[in-house]
């Protein structure tokens, strides 16, 4: 009976490893939890050829998303957007500006922006000019001018 065997990682793997390395795991962890949730394949000749092909694909995706993601940064850039609440006499909203409020703005200017893609701590109380960051992809943020004005 072998010591240890070879598997290839189809997901991360807590203290195993990331996906797609060749790891050596005890055959019974293999056997009873790796490969019947899937998380592994056996070391094959097809199976590392198989990673290394889909390594290229979602490396290939990924550059994609990400030149797709500058383009939408630029324009969100240039962008300034005015929203405007109710408000008292000191500046202080009727309610707040949310995410939700300024997906919809930038909607309506043509541009389509998922709004838990935005950085906004709490939702904004009150009138004035912000900036708000949008993580587009992982090292892509642009930043969105947003005025909120009393009506």
């Amino acid at each position: 009976m072998p010591a240890n065997i070879q598997v290839v990682l189809q997901q991360d793997v807590d203290k195993v490893g990331k996906s797609g390395e060749l790891v050596r795991v005890r055959p019974g962890f293999a056997r009873n939890y790796l490969l019947p949730r899937e998380l592994a394949v056996r070391a094959t000749s097809a199976a590392m050829h198989r990673i290394e092909h889909e390594k290229i694909v979602a490396l290939a995706k990924a550059e994609k998303a990400k030149k797709e993601a500058r383009d939408v940064a630029d324009k969100l850039n240039g962008l300034a957007i005015k929203i405007e609440r109710k408000a008292g006499e000191d500046g202080r909203l009727f309610g707040s500006v949310t995410t939700k409020d300024i997906e919809a703005a930038v909607k309506a200017l043509g541009l389509t922006v998922d709004r838990k893609r935005m950085v906004l701590a709490e939702p904004i109380k009150v009138t004035g000019t912000f900036e708000i960051p949008v993580k587009l992809v992982s090292d892509v943020t642009a930043t969105l001018k947003l005025e909120v004005a009393a009506r």
